[in-house]
């Protein structure tokens, strides 16, 4: 999309070597993640948590793994997620206990934020295509793809000491033991989308990447060198003269300045459109075959993906005026109860394109596999809305709207290649030895986004005309480019010991991880130095921004500017060296202890800076030492977990202790702006975050009853030194975030599990399960910074109660099996409050699903389900007072699959 800047290239590798960083990389590969897929299906085949279902022949398995549990991990299966109709790893993760969904992709363990969340694949550390955050956006892997989904919530010292609420582990499928060929075929839509917004995109927008029709324009690049990114008249002329050594025109710098502007794409024209429905398919086959040469066992399984989806949402978005909370707003809100409140609605094409394949050999114990993966997830977005601002005469009683027009492209991709290996060497004791190498890059593209700003002018509340006023980037263009580069490796040794009453097992380890970032972003804008009306039709007002043809550009005074500061890009590099030794004792078979010791060794640094340094000068002013050193975090410790287990007859008791950490991720340490999409809030970083160390309590007991039935209590304990938190910052008509360090937080909580039978009460197959999670959190700011609000208040992100709860049923037959899946969280602060406004907090969502599944044949399977049947729409509340609104709709949808 872009070049470098000629003069310096700095990347996140040399800024690593610049900090005498040395190599390595983290991992984290469980021992259990390369399992044999005879394995792999048994766990499929039934949850090992509350979300668990009752699928045929599967109870023992399961069970059996849930007890042999060291420390405390929940497994959801891919007949559960196939269940409940989740689509992607994501959905699939709400079902479990204690764990909530934001914004469609991050999970929220315990209550706590997705900063306390870490996400690994196979075992290996991968980077995260997400923009704004370091987790994984978990909407990103399809289910087609996932054999099982482990969320580990006490630590242990295998783990990356990067944990806060839990970790997840997305365990994609292997290697089959038998020929298999799947295709899969699904249509559907919702309640809310039978229209929407479109604009004129890329002949290849269907496979969700852009066929350079929104690049940047080659003339701009070369203008950047030639001009040092100023493009304003007078630096053209200085520049021409120059280099020619003769006068140059301000007509002549003005046709340069238009030619630029000229050379972008500048139709932004939006219509009105019948959506089509969201349409996907799946095809998967593998098989496996013996080779004579050394007995071994060849096996491979490929998988490709494609979906093709729309939504349509009405939607509003204000910052409400400083004294709402004690005027009458709290009786009838009005549009005077708000500084600013935007109008309107936004539509989204979202494209999923997946492929993976996995080749493995497997020879006695000896197993060795290579999966290479690409994930693909593109949103292609149209935003108008309209905004009043009381305060400024900027409503439509005054005669005035203004108008905003956005569209966006954003392609996220992740590709990854893995190596496996797992060996068992019987003739040294039965020494295990598993081992990973994962190479991965994740990228976003976001070429070309724009955004109108014009002024409505209505009289008595009829439409007038649209007009650009004489104000700075009435029309703006943006390029982004993330690019995030992970090498990860690691290894385990396991030697199993024997004794009369002890059997004891000794693990060792090491991690290692480099990760590189490189982030860009320019921005372009139309300074217009007059005024001009731009339609005066209301039915065509969708069509404003057509109208920024060669011809407008060329008879309108205007100027072309390139908006970006000096510090609007960063890049950064990061590097962990983890080694571990940890010990699990059975005595009697009665008790079990487990503990060890994990030794972390991290660096990190992430420095903002821009393409317009052109000079020593620059360079050195931004990469000072002591800018490096605020921006670099370098720390090493020894983490520590120990557990106790009493094995009972049908019972077990567990009580666990572990020391982590959560640290910062590399943008919130910069001093960068962004879009968050959660909170849809600028926010920019705070440079000398520091990390939050965690101390985890954890009990729980375990019932296992007759046919499968079983339950669960449990509770915990966490405190947090320094907990990283955001900040409200109130403008003069928006909303701002950033980043601080509390003093202290805490979060405790108890947790209930259960999957009983219902056939001797009711209906033969019929089965409930699910989980309640009630806890209370609290953070501590300083006095600075709470400012007039309380220094004490609940976590950023945390419910206070987490229901799921599942009715199953499966005929006699096995012919029909159905669901009613329901899931609800207590609300929780979006962000903190400022000044006299209070707490933003997201309100409880009740989603209720239905799905149904008929197998016609043994080799066919139809599956109907509806998502979101009471119609639930997001709504943020602040002061009593709505400042974020959502539509969501009634999801439908049916699917064939057919297994030859």
């Amino acid at each position: 999309m872009k070049t470098k800047p000629s003069n310096f290239t700095l990347s996140p590798l040399n800024l690593g070597l610049m900090l005498a960083f040395s190599a390595g990389i983290t991992s984290g590969f469980a021992p259990g993640a390369y399992a044999a897929e005879g394995d792999e299906q048994e766990l499929a085949m039934e949850e090992v948590v509350a979300v668990a279902t009752r699928l045929q022949g599967s109870a023992t398995a399961v069970i059996e793994e849930r007890k042999q549990q060291a420390f405390v991990a929940d497994i959801m299966g891919a007949e559960q997620i196939s269940r409940t109709g989740d689509s992607d790893a994501a959905s699939a993760l709400r079902r479990v206990t204690g764990l909530t969904l934001v914004d469609g992709k991050f999970i929220y363990i315990r209550g706590l934020g997705e900063r306390y969340s870490s996400t690994r694949l196979n075992g290996a550390n991968v980077p995260s295509p997400d923009l704004t955050r370091n987790v994984i956006p978990l909407d990103i892997f399809p289910s087609s793809i996932i054999s099982s989904l482990s969320v580990q919530k006490a630590y242990s010292p295998d783990m990356p000491a990067a944990f806060g609420g839990g970790n997840v582990d997305i365990r994609t499928k292997t290697i089959p033991s038998d020929f298999f060929f799947d295709i899969e075929m699904d249509i559907g839509g919702d309640s809310a989308s039978g229209s929407g917004y479109s604009y004129s995109g890329g002949s290849d927008d269907w496979l969700g990447t852009d066929d350079g029709t929104r690049g940047l324009p080659g003339a701009i690049d070369t203008a950047f060198d030639r001009y040092k990114a100023d493009f304003s008249l007078d630096n053209i002329i200085t520049t021409e003269e120059n280099i020619s050594g003769q006068d140059f025109s301000a007509q002549d710098a003005r046709a340069i300045n238009k030619s630029l502007a000229k050379s972008l794409n500048n139709n932004q024209d939006i219509s009105k459109k019948s959506l089509d429905p969201d349409m996907g398919f799946s095809i998967a086959t593998g098989n496996s075959f013996d080779e004579n040469t050394f007995g071994g066992t060849l096996g491979f399984m490929a998988a490709l993906s494609y979906d093709n989806g729309w939504s349509h949402s009405e939607q509003t978005s204000g910052k409400i005026s400083g004294g709402a909370a004690s005027n009458d707003c709290q009786k009838t809100v009005t549009v005077d109860c708000y500084d600013r409140l935007d109008k309107g609605a936004k539509t989204t094409n979202e494209i999923k394109l997946n492929g993976i394949l996995n080749l493995g050999y497997q020879l006695g114990d000896h197993k060795v596999s290579l999966s290479n993966m690409l994930l693909r997830n593109t949103d292609d977005e149209v935003e108008v809305f309209t905004t009043a601002q009381p305060d400024n005469e900027l409503t439509l009683a005054d005669g005035k709207l203004s108008r905003t027009h956005k569209t966006r492209f954003e392609e996220r991709e992740l590709i990854v290649t893995q190596l496996l290996g797992q060996h068992t060497f019987n003739q040294f004791y039965g020494l295990g030895i598993d081992w990973q190498y994962t190479n991965s890059t994740a990228t976003t593209d976001i070429p070309n986004e724009t955004e109108l700003k014009v002024q409505d002018v209505f009289d008595n509340g009829v439409y007038q005309h649209s007009e650009a006023l004489e104000v700075t980037n009435v029309s703006t263009h943006g390029f982004v480019e993330m690019e995030d580069e992970v090498e990860s490796y690691g290894w385990n040794a396991s030697l199993p010991l024997f004794f009369s009453d002890f059997e004891v097992e000794l693990k060792a380890g090491g991690d290692f991880l480099e990760k590189n970032r490189d982030y860009r972003t320019d921005v372009f804008g139309f300074n217009f130095n007059e005024a001009v009306i731009l339609n005066t039709n209301e039915d065509e007002v969708l069509d404003i921004g057509g109208a920024f043809t060669d011809e407008f550009i060329d008879n309108t005074d205007f100027d072309f500017v390139f908006n970006e500061p000096k510090t609007d890009d960063y890049v950064a590099a990061q590097l962990i060296d983890a080694y571990y030794g940890s010990f699990d004792v059975i005595y009697e078979q009665k008790w079990r202890i487990s503990g060890g010791l994990r030794w972390e060794d991290f660096r990190q640094t992430s420095l903002a800076f821009s393409r317009q340094i052109y000079s020593i000068t620059d360079f050195n002013e931004i990469f000072t030492p002591e800018n490096i050193e605020n921006a670099s975090i370098v720390e090493d410790d020894i983490f520590s977990a120990l557990a106790l287990t009493y094995l009972g007859e049908q019972s077990q008791y567990r009580l666990s202790y572990g020391e982590t950490i959560v640290r910062p991720d590399m943008r919130e340490v910069s001093p960068v702006e962004f879009i968050d999409p959660i909170t849809d809030l600028k926010t920019v970083g705070t440079v000398g975050l520091k990390s939050s160390p965690v101390k985890h309590y954890d009990a729980r007991w375990e019932y296992y009853g007759d046919s499968g039935n079983n339950f669960s209590v449990a509770a915990f304990y966490k405190t947090i030194e320094d907990p990283i938190e955001t900040k409200l910052l109130v403008g003069d008509d928006s909303y701002s975030l950033t980043y601080l360090n509390g003093e202290e937080a805490k979060v405790y909580g108890v947790e209930a599990e259960w999957l009983y039978d219902l056939s001797a009460l009711a209906l033969d197959g019929l089965f409930s399960s699910g989980n309640i999670t009630l806890s209370d959190s609290e953070t501590v700011l300083s006095a600075e910074d709470a400012g007039t609000q309380s220094q004490k208040r609940r976590m950023t992100g945390h419910s206070e109660y987490v229901v799921n709860f599942q009715l199953g049923y499966d005929s006699a037959d096995g012919n029909h099996s159905g669901s009613l899946v329901y899931n609800v969280f207590g609300e929780r602060i979006l962000a903190a409050g400022a000044g006299d406004r209070g707490d933003a907090f997201e309100q409880p969502f009740h989603s209720l699903d239905l799905v149904y599944t008929y197998y016609p044949s043994y080799s066919g399977t139809v599956k109907f389900k509806v998502q979101n049947l009471l119609g639930e729409d997001m709504e943020v509340l602040q002061d009593n007072i709505k400042v974020k609104t959502r539509e969501i709709g009634t999801g439908f949808s049916v699917s064939y699959k057919h297994s030859f």
